[in-house]
This record gives structure tokens, sequence and C-alpha cells, in this order.
């Protein structure tokens, strides 16, 4: 049976390969450095430079070229035709559409700049294939030509960050691909992934600009980890919690994560080192206040276990803790065994 590394594609002596049927040394060289095959990319001007011609000429050296390279790959270039059809067969699993980089760590060993690069150049001289360039709106990205042009392609990407934002809030793939009426949830997905208008968290996908799926600073990873959880969490657990996750420099202290629950207000301490969500129905405050708060909303005095009972249900702390303020503060007064409610003021 076949290793990964074996089922892996060699890209450089493919795109030597390639190369060596471009007769033109300075053909070559156009292609090498607008590609990025062995160095970083460069500019048309930047290469016109180099070889002591105008911006204009390098763009038609380089139209011309592609032209016969891919020309070369439709009358049947093994080096093309082969490393095409795992293009195609890996973009078919991936839903039909992928980042350069995603289809790049399919096919290579490495998946750097320069791979990603060489996966691009091939799939630019697929007939079967169509590559968007990275831009302000999509990733750079690969999809298979039978399933939609470069037209149409953006056109899906569009629809489906159009219905993420329609929706409002971060949901499921499923729920998008109603939204878009398309069954093929992978190909949907897919589709999202090559968007820079979308982000995904913990199975949700939403607006890159929301932080339950694009948290940027320590504060909001603490909201998703809550939001997550959906239960109080000591700030030690926090902690761990962003350290164990997805999140892009997850190396925070725990120091500076209690430091950010006491200053945002969307944080509630409600027990030693214990937080919850404000939105949860919590509400800042001692216990004392707890204590008035749950009188004044039942409107008459109320028996101690039952205060107990309803301060418990928003403040993790020990029974004694209540008791004691029941009992010591002059907020309260007793009218009955074991009875209270507030003095009057």
């Amino acid at each position: 049976m076949a290793t990964d590394s074996e089922n892996m594609l060699a890209l450089e002596p493919i795109v030597n390969g390639i190369l060596e049927t471009i007769d033109k040394e300075r053909e070559r060289e156009i292609i090498s450095r607008r590609f990025g095959l062995f160095d970083r990319k460069e500019t048309l001007e930047q290469i016109g430079e180099l070889l002591g011609i105008t911006r204009e000429r390098v763009r038609q050296l380089e139209k011309a070229v592609i032209a016969k390279l891919k020309e070369s790959g439709e009358k049947g270039l093994p080096l093309i035709k082969e490393t095409e059809q795992r293009l195609l067969s890996e973009l078919e699993q991936l839903g039909k559409v992928a980042r350069i980089g995603t289809l790049t760590g399919k096919v290579s060993s490495t998946n750097d700049r320069i791979s990603q690069s060489r996966v691009s150049f091939i799939a630019h001289l697929s007939p079967e294939l169509v590559v968007i360039e990275d831009n302000d709106n999509f990733y750079h990205l690969v999809g298979l030509k039978n399933a939609h042009s470069e037209d149409s392609l953006r056109k899906q990407i569009t629809k489906v960050a159009e219905a993420v934002k329609t929706i409002g809030k971060p949901t499921n793939i499923k729920e998008v691909a109603k939204a878009v009426s398309d069954s093929d949830i992978k190909h949907v997905e897919a589709l999202a992934s090559t968007s820079k208008k979308l982000a995904t968290l913990n199975g949700k996908w939403g607006l890159i600009k929301w932080p339950t799926v694009n948290p940027k600073n320590i504060r909001d990873k603490i909201y998703v980890i809550l939001q997550v959880e959906g239960k109080p969490l000591h700030f030690n657990e926090i902690a761990k919690s962003i350290k164990d996750s997805e999140f892009k420099r997850n190396n925070v202290t725990t120091q500076a994560i209690h430091n950010e629950l006491i200053k945002d207000g969307r944080f509630v301490l409600i027990g030693r080192g214990i937080y919850a969500l404000k939105e949860w129905g919590y509400s800042k405050g001692t216990v004392a206040d707890i204590i008035s708060d749950v009188l004044k909303k039942a409107g008459e005095p109320l028996h101690r276990d039952e205060i107990v009972k309803r301060v418990l249900k928003s403040r993790h702390v020990k029974e004694t803790t209540i008791l004691l303020n029941l009992q010591g503060k002059d907020q309260f007064k007793r009218v009955a065994k074991a009875t209270y409610t507030l003095a009057e003021g």
C-alpha cells in the first residue's frame, strides 16, 4: 500500500519539465518570475526592467506563452495532463473549489508559498480548472470548470456571503446551504471557505467582522468560550479553554484573562473567580445586593431557605455566605422565624 508521501506530487520536476517545453530562455524567465515558481512573484514592471523591455511587452509574452502551454496540455502533454487529473480528483473531494493552500496541502509534502505558486501555475494551464487570484473579496482559489466558470464562481461565493449576512448570526453550513438553495453542503462550505467576507469557528459560519466567529482580542475570546460552554466558568478554566482552542494567538496569560474579565461589562463575577455572561440574566453586585433584588422582586417576606435558593441561581457562593449577609446587614429585617424582608429605608 502506498504511503501518503508516495502519493504526493513532486512539484519542482513537474514545473521544470513544463518550463523546458518553452523554447526561449527569456520567456521561461518571464513565466518563472510572474508565477513565483522559484522565488517571490514579480510584477510586470520589475520583470520588464530586468529584461530591458516594456511592461506591456512582458504582459504580451506571458499571455502568449500561457496560451501555448494550455494548448499543449489539451493535446496531452503528459506532465500537465497527469498532474491535472490529480488536482481534479482532489478538488472533487474538497467540494469542487478550494483555497490554493488547501489544495496544495493535499498534493504536496510542502505547503509553502513556492509550492502553492507551482500548483497555481499548473492549474492555470489546465482547461478543466478555473483560478481566481487573491483580492479583497476572495482568497487565491481553484475550482472545477465543469461546476462553474470564473464569473459564476465569483457570483456563487458572493451569494453565500450575502446569505450569511442576511441570516444575521453565526449559523451552521446546512442553514447557509438552505438559504442559497444548494443541496450540496460540501460545495457550499467550500465556497464559504474561499470568501474573505466569512469566517468559521466551532462549526458556525459568520461575517469576518463578527467576534463570535473571528475573535481578535482577549475579551472576544473569553466571550466565545463562555458562549460555547453555556455555563459559568472559573477564570482558570477559561484560560485553559483559550489555550486549547483553535484561536490565533491563544497563548495569553491567565492574569491577562482575569484582568479582561474584570474590565468588560459583558462578564459578571458570580462567585470566587467564577464568571458568567451578563446576557444570561446575571447582574453585577455583592451578595447583599442580590439578596435585596430577590426580596424586591418577591414583594413579600421570604423564608431564609427560599432566599438562599433564589440567590444561588445567580451567585456561586456558599450558603453560609448568604446567611451571614442576611443576618448581619442592617438592610434586612427578620419579621418571623427565619423569615426576612427589606428594612424600611
